[in-house]
């Protein structure tokens, strides 16, 4: 590898940025599809109503257990294989999960949602490898527009459950038939990726941080915190929402517009996020994130009528844009390249964990809480107030230590 190679060229990081922008459009479009149906799915195929979001659960522990894996493969062979990577497990998942709906399996289904989530894993890691070639002015905007590639995929998902949820006389089927077949073209995309591997390390080259002495690092910590916070917040009220509009009289329709409204809420503000911070810096971009999230749950606690909805899941998803990629921009600027894979690794594990455990509690406070589907959608929102006072107080705590500390 030749001293170009290591170094920042914006030239190489925007076509690297398109193509993760065109990725982020089509392969991502599969995440809101089956967040959408994957609870009703569950719901229809489930013993229990409670384990109805399992299904949404077991993809964000795959993610979640996929993340260290994944990264040590990026950093071995290079973005591009994990990248595959992913989307084969986004291939097989679909293909199982249409199985286990035609046999009405739960369990097959619940396999099949698991191996996606090694896709959603890989996807987590595009943010990334957009910073990779990029200098360090050019990062958090390139961070930020491949996470807008997210606005195409709002809306080609939607659309595509609008077109495919009754396409066959098995409800779904058609959703996830066409999972399949969005992995196998989105995959194409990676042949124009140019990212170079990172070098192998000599013996005498720094070994870097432990991971203990990275999360024992206040900046590193903070990012990490409000990363979790931002995510498993968004995914806790995310996931229990088609359950809860369709719970509260409307139809499945309804339900993939409102969550349409949602995703295009989380990535239409990329188009300026990464402006904001470089204007305003991470912490007060963070902190604009977490309070907008706050206020998500205050409106969809003043009722359950369609405005509520939409108003709530779209600052739901701008709280989420904000946070998210300014705890993103925040990591990126806090570790050495050479601690790269170990920290990111780390950093969506511990993410993802997060996220495992809202979900999990997504379903049980939506259905087993309250007796109705507007006392649960109550106990959903309420349960974000304590993460959020703590994401808060790890800012406020980072933002009074000495700057030399």
């Amino acid at each position: 590898m030749t001293e170009s190679d290591l170094t920042p060229d914006d030239a190489r990081a925007k076509r690297n940025v398109t193509i993760l922008v065109m990725a982020q459009a089509l392969l991502g479009a599969q995440m809101p599809m089956i967040f959408i149906i994957g609870g009703l799915a569950g719901q229809a195929l489930s013993p229990n109503a409670c384990y109805a979001t399992l299904p949404i659960s077991l993809i964000v522990m795959g993610s979640m257990l996929a993340a260290t894996p994944v990264s040590h493969i990026m950093q071995t062979y290079g973005r591009r294989a994990g990248f595959w990577l992913g989307t084969a497990s986004g291939a097989i998942g679909g293909a199982i999960g249409a199985y286990g709906l035609y046999v009405h399996s739960f369990p097959i289904f619940l396999l099949g949602s698991f191996i996606t989530g090694v896709y959603m894993s890989a996807q987590g890691f595009y943010r990334f490898a957009a910073a990779d070639t990029a200098s360090e002015a050019f990062r958090p905007k390139a961070i930020s527009y491949v996470m807008a590639g997210g606005l195409a995929s709002a809306l080609i998902g939607p659309q595509l459950v609008k077109l495919t949820v009754d396409a066959y006389v098995i409800p779904f089927l058609g959703t996830y038939l066409a999972v399949i077949g969005v992995n196998v073209v989105g995959s194409l995309l990676f042949l124009f990726l140019d990212i170079p591997k990172p070098p192998v390390p000599s013996h005498d080259a720094p070994k870097g941080r432990s991971r203990i002495e990275l999360l024992k690092t206040p900046r590193i910590a903070v990012a990490v915190i409000c990363a979790m916070v931002s995510y498993a917040l968004m995914n806790l009220v995310m996931t229990s929402t088609p359950l809860a509009v369709v719970g509260c009289g409307f139809d499945k329709g309804t339900a993939a517009d409102i969550v349409s409204a949602h995703v295009l809420a989380m990535y239409i503000p990329s188009f300026f996020t990464g402006h904001l911070i470089a204007r305003f810096g991470v912490e007060k971009v963070v902190a604009t994130g977490l309070v907008i999230l706050a206020g998500a749950g205050a409106v969809a606690l003043q009722g359950v009528d369609l405005g509520n909805f939409f108003i709530a899941l779209i600052l739901l998803g701008v709280g989420w844009n904000f946070g998210f990629i300014g705890a993103t921009t925040m990591l990126a600027g806090a570790h050495q390249p050479h601690e790269r894979g170990r920290m990111q690794g780390l950093n969506d594990l511990l993410v993802f964990g997060g996220v495992t455990m809202a979900s999990l509690a997504s379903g049980g406070l939506m259905n087993c809480s309250g007796g109705s589907a507007q006392a649960g959608w109550a106990s959903v929102n309420l349960a974000m107030a304590p993460f959020l006072m703590l994401a808060g107080g790890a800012l406020i705590w980072l933002a009074f230590r000495p700057k030399d500390a």
